[in-house]
């Protein structure tokens, strides 16, 4: 039994090893987005496509991750899934042109996507007991504040001593030794039984819908707002979103079964992970180019300024979120949490173009570290308090899916806003470096809007069963056991 029990931890560990290079290529590649700016020639607007193209393509294919893994085997999945990062991540570490790194990042979300998936799966069928799971989720929780953080220092680190292809480069040493080790110490998977179907049209039509209307944002201030290309390609993706909507409601086995949305909490956890998401990327993405181009941090710098807001995100997300939760229930420290990163941003509207760090940028870093560290997990908590525990999973998968959704749509939004806001200052006569922190400004306060109009939300709509409801003990046992 101790042997058995040895096993699946190592197991765990090659999957979380796994996750892990995930979630770091999240972060890691902000901090050298000036850099691949400059080096590439991107426009500001179109800067965006690095980190939008990873974003679409993981949570397009989120879901149908998932089910290629119940057709034909979990640990087959993340084996691919794995390699396919590694190759992305060759492929963007050698890239000399903007097409050739942008296809590497949309390849680079397509293996994250089965990693995800498939790792989760796994994860979850080598520990049934629910205080046993608890504990690893929570670890789970916690790899993906720490790769955040270790994302952002490493990757100042890597693009300051080395240039920004080595935050894809380094993926590759990783890779490799966990696809190695999947076969070593993963268990196979049963695949599903015969006779599931493989929602492809669904996941064709939503990923297609999402990233023209991305495109047609992100353009938008290119092209005109009211031009023939930008409403032609928005259109187009209402089409395609329509077209996926009565593809779900008709398949077997569909993508993403619509009946889910009926249920109240997930459907409201759904539209807050959507705003979450945009503010959070409003985050990491805007402040590292603030931080660079206005007030001409190095890419080192960059990353030990985003430190100290990582290291109090994953401190809070770990045990002191959990216990919070336990204490004054679930609606309270998510709306809490999303209400101090909303004043987080707000804080950034002001920061000036000599500003200093300590009393501009670092208690907005805290703000939001804190924030985002206690509103993490009860957010995934509340969108499976009204859903059967055998479509848990599926629930889980949709938050992830909506939060990917949302910040690849809500970072084009704010470029878009952070560049025409930009345009007019220069057009205006305003110096270029006051012009850029007018942008920035304007998308930190669309940003801060996002996050309070969850904040509001989880505080009005959520419907949170009571502490001394049977399911409400359930949950809340789980989320101890995770604190421990």
């Amino acid at each position: 039994m101790g042997t058995d029990n040895r096993n699946r931890w190592l197991a765990f560990m090659v999957l979380c090893l796994g996750s892990f290079m995930i979630v770091l290529d999240t972060t890691i590649v902000n901090v050298a987005l000036p850099s691949i700016r400059e080096d590439l020639g991107f426009s500001e607007a179109s800067l965006a496509w690095v980190v939008n193209a990873y974003m679409l393509f993981f949570g397009g294919f989120l879901l149908l991750g998932g089910r290629l893994g119940d057709l034909y085997g979990h640990r087959r999945l993340f084996a691919i899934g794995i390699a396919v990062f590694t190759a992305a991540s060759l492929a963007a570490g050698i890239s000399s042109s903007q097409a050739i790194l942008i296809v590497a990042r949309a390849a680079q979300g397509l293996g994250g996507a089965i990693v995800s998936a498939a790792g989760l799966s796994l994860m979850m069928s080598l520990f049934t007991e629910p205080a046993e799971r608890a504990k690893a989720m929570g670890i789970v929780g916690f790899i993906s504040a720490g790769g955040g953080s270790v994302g952002v220092l490493l990757g100042g680190i890597l693009t300051s001593f080395f240039g920004w292809h080595a935050v894809f480069m380094v993926n590759i040493p990783v890779g490799i030794a966990v696809y190695a080790l999947a076969f070593r110490y993963v268990p196979a998977s049963r695949p599903a039984a015969l006779g599931t179907r493989l929602d492809v049209a669904g996941a064709v039509t939503v990923t297609a819908s999402l990233m023209l209307a991305v495109y047609a944002i992100v353009n938008g201030n290119e092209a005109g707002w009211t031009s023939t290309q930008t409403l032609g390609l928005l259109a187009a993706a209402v089409v395609l979103l329509g077209s996926f909507l009565a593809i779900e409601s008709r398949v077997s086995d569909p993508l993403m079964p619509l009946d889910l949305f009926r249920r109240r909490n997930l459907a409201t956890a759904n539209v807050m992970g959507v705003l979450w998401a945009a503010a959070m990327f409003a985050w990491f993405f805007l402040s590292a180019l603030y931080l660079q181009l206005v007030l001409h941090y190095e890419p080192l710098q960059v990353g030990l300024a985003f430190l100290p807001g990582n290291l109090v995100m994953a401190v809070f997300s770990v045990g002191i979120s959990a216990k919070l939760v336990m204490r004054y229930g679930l609606r309270a420290p998510l709306a809490t949490g999303l209400g101090l990163a909303g004043l987080g941003l707000l804080l950034l509207v002001r920061a000036p173009i000599d500003g200093s760090y300590f009393v501009d940028v670092f208690p907005s870093m805290v703000l939001l570290g804190v924030g985002a560290g206690i509103a993490f997990n009860p957010m995934i908590i509340v969108a499976m308090t009204d859903v059967e525990p055998e479509r848990s999973g599926l629930a889980s998968g949709l938050v992830n899916t909506s939060f990917m959704m949302g910040g690849a749509l809500g970072l084009a939004v704010l470029a878009s806003i952070a560049a025409a806001r930009t345009g007019s200052a220069l057009a205006a006569g305003v110096p270029q470096i006051a012009a850029l922190n007018d942008g920035y400004h304007a998308a930190f306060a669309i940003g801060a809007a996002f996050a309070l109009g969850a904040a509001l939300l989880g505080y009005k709509v959520l419907r949170i069963p009571s502490a001394t409801s049977k399911q409400g003990d359930a949950e809340l046992d789980e989320v101890a056991a995770a604190a421990d």
